[in-house]
């Protein structure tokens, strides 16, 4: 039995139950906890109705978060970060509710912690229970969207190659409908017609989408194959050719009403960049307090090692192209540079003092741009900054170097933990920055930090 043809009916019966079934979660979530802490049955009227606050919340808040958005394509990532957010703002607003009617002091506050918790955790465990169901219904080869793909049977190569590596998202090509008469040796489906055979087949049924295929320069086929397809009914989808540009968190938008294709674009925009500057805030802030001994032991030793400040100011470029003036130990005799001019830092280095070469060895130089991150100049990971005069050589001859520049600069990053630093291959170094930038979450930021800890500091290519 095959349930073609349902998705978009089931697809509202589907959000009803999700939305149902995570009030549930969070009304069970609470009640356990109350249970496990304080042991009654049933919890007394102010619980109850905090609880009903709680789901009255759930019920507001969470479409404003896309929680309940459809999941075809969409990464479980995404789906937790999504929940993550939607369930703290309401554990917020149900703080600020409590304090502003001044019954914060009715309820537990381990009661509270645990419920906030769980509720997170259930929500979480939900979720991936939930995909995981609807993945092997998909793979199984059920609630399956049928799709042509209509234009170019090279980039309609590419389209179907993806759909296939990828079953679990419910889409399933049925086959092409072009004018091309040269074509990929092989398509992975058959060629059903021509652009002319493609209306009358649609009125025969079973196809839910049309993806057109087509470059971007296309303008005006595309406007005939939708003026074809005038009186049908299935979903028309444009898939344009931009495979082989170098995207960065590539997505569609609306703004003031239109659409928006975004080919490259910062991910620290909205709540991710709130909780980037959390992030950075609340860690650097603990790290200065851990490591205040050892910045005044360094301080004293710099300060002998031979005349000049204590720190070392140097311009770099940062988020959006912006110079700063970043902070480090100083590690070099003052005025080493006065008649060389700006040079590029490389092994066997020779310009250091001794204690110079030690620190920049171990790391302990670049202690002092936790103070450039409170400032908010630079972030804990992100891409290491560079010079002015360097950012000019480099983003001619290092493609997509600029890229770099659409999150913060960083203490540490993917690079670094990774031994692409110092005089390594920059190309390669970009290709991770890169790749940083399109894939960042919290999560990524934290195993960073993590990495750091156990082999950034000290590092063959550290000099």
């Amino acid at each position: 039995m095959s349930f073609r043809g349902q998705s978009k009916q089931q697809s509202g019966v589907f959000e009803v139950a999700h939305r149902l079934l995570d009030w549930v979660v969070i009304a069970a979530s609470a009640w356990g906890a109350h249970g496990y802490y304080l042991g009654t049955g049933s919890p007394p009227m102010a619980y109850l109705v905090a609880i009903g606050i709680g789901l009255a919340l759930t019920a507001w808040v969470f479409p404003h978060f896309a929680v309940y958005e459809p999941w075809r394509g969409a990464s479980v990532v995404e789906e937790v970060r999504r929940v993550s957010v939607a369930w703290g703002a309401v554990l917020f607003l149900m703080f600020a509710f409590a304090f502003a009617t001044k019954s914060s002091a009715e309820f537990s506050r381990v009661w509270i912690a645990l419920w906030a918790v769980s509720g997170w955790t259930c929500l979480v465990a939900e979720r991936v229970a939930l995909r995981a169901g609807v993945r092997w219904v998909h793979k199984a080869g059920y609630n399956l969207q049928r799709i042509v793909i209509v234009g170019s049977t090279e980039l309609g190569a590419e389209i179907a190659l993806r759909i296939a590596r990828a079953p679990w998202a419910g889409l399933h090509v049925e086959g092409f409908y072009t004018d091309e008469t040269e074509r990929p040796a092989n398509l992975g489906s058959p060629v059903l017609g021509t652009l002319g055979d493609l209306p009358t087949h649609l009125e025969q049924g079973g196809i839910d989408q049309v993806w057109i295929a087509m470059a971007l320069k296309e303008e005006d086929r595309v406007r005939h194959i939708l003026h074809d397809l005038r009186h049908s009914t299935v979903e028309i989808r444009f898939v344009p050719d931009i495979f082989g540009l170098r995207l960065i968190n590539h997505s569609v938008t609306e703004i003031a009403g239109l659409p928006v294709l975004n080919l490259s674009s910062s991910p620290m925009r909205g709540t991710n960049r709130l909780v980037k500057v959390i992030e950075d805030k609340l860690i650097a802030s603990l790290i200065l307090l851990l490591v205040s001994p050892l910045l005044l032991v360094l301080s004293i030793g710099v300060k002998l090692s031979s005349p000049g400040p204590v720190f070392y100011r140097q311009e770099r470029v940062g988020w959006n192209g912006r110079p700063f003036m970043m902070l480090k130990f100083r590690s070099m005799p003052v005025d080493v540079e006065a008649g060389s001019g700006p040079v590029w830092a490389k092994s066997h280095e020779t310009r250091a003092t001794p204690l110079g070469a030690f620190i920049r060895r171990t790391s302990l130089d670049e202690l002092p741009q936790f103070f450039n991150v409170l400032k908010g100049d630079m972030a804990i990971v992100g891409p290491r900054p560079e010079r002015p005069v360097f950012v000019e050589k480099f983003k001619d001859e290092i493609p997509d170097y600029m890229k770099k520049h659409l999150v913060k600069a960083g203490i540490t990053g993917w690079a670094q933990v990774n031994g692409w630093r110092g005089d390594t291959d920059l190309a390669k170094r970009i290709e991770y920055d890169l790749y940083y930038i399109e894939h960042w979450s919290l999560w990524f930021d934290l195993g960073i930090i993590l990495m750091t800890l156990f082999k950034g500091f000290v590092h063959k290519n550290a000099y």
